[in-house]
């Protein structure tokens, strides 16, 4: 029974915890689903509730209508939120892994923004924090959360741009950052790990050489007292 109930936890056919709350982090009934969400006590993720605000679609003219904004001016306005919020975590918290924004428009998923943090410890530091911090004028509400495979958690029809649900559906669609802020943000780390490691590899080989000098010069010292020689 024990191994069944492991088998089918966080899937649908659990009919005690929220399979939604558990690939997503996030679930349409809120408190009031009938299924528990159990929220991880660690996790590499942390999750901060509602923070992005897509301008079109919330920027309202005089009249209420929508706003014409450019896809050029769209993507420019969220690189700048990303690479904002992105240096942001890891200049005061920890190295980060991944970094998403959900694009939905339902009250559970508008504005997430999840960062996968490579240290558990860095993550718990974040919330820790983050709890006490304002963002656009707002408090920000972190959590941690159970998201750490966001392959799962995507909506895939969205990212082919054949999603019938639209911004409405309960599965994150993942807002794509610019090609050129891919590379420079996460590109700079993988420069700094290949630092590190040539900075390790040059460290080691000192070493080696330092313990190779110190063996070779017992071995001589050895020898000469063997012999009757100083």
């Amino acid at each position: 029974m024990a191994e069944y109930l492991a088998s089918i936890f966080g899937t649908e056919k659990d009919k005690v915890n929220c399979s939604f709350y558990f690939k997503i982090g996030a679930c349409r009934h809120g408190d009031r689903c009938s299924r528990l969400h159990n929220k991880p006590t660690f996790s590499q993720t942390v999750a901060m509730l509602n923070i992005y605000r897509n301008p079109q679609n919330s920027a309202q003219s005089m009249e209420g209508l929508t706003c014409n904004i450019s896809d050029m001016e769209m993507q420019e306005h969220y690189d700048e939120f990303f690479e904002e919020v992105f240096t942001e975590m890891e200049e005061k918290y920890g190295e980060v892994e991944e970094m998403n924004v959900c694009d939905n428009l339902g009250d559970h998923l508008v504005g997430n923004v999840y960062v996968k943090f490579r240290n558990e410890e860095d993550a718990e530091k974040a919330v820790l924090d983050l709890n006490n911090r304002w963002f656009n004028g707002q408090p920000i509400h972190a959590e941690l959360s159970p998201v750490t495979d966001f392959r799962e958690a995507c909506c895939h029809q969205y990212e082919t741009g054949g999603c019938t649900r639209g911004g409405f559906c309960n599965f994150m669609h993942l807002k794509p950052i610019s090609h050129d802020l891919r590379r420079q943000l996460y590109g700079r780390r993988r420069k700094s790990r290949q630092r590190a490691r040539s900075r390790d590899r040059e460290s080691g080989s000192r070493d080696r050489g330092r313990k190779a000098e110190h063996d070779h010069k017992r071995r001589r010292s050895r020898d000469r007292e063997r012999s009757g020689r100083f």
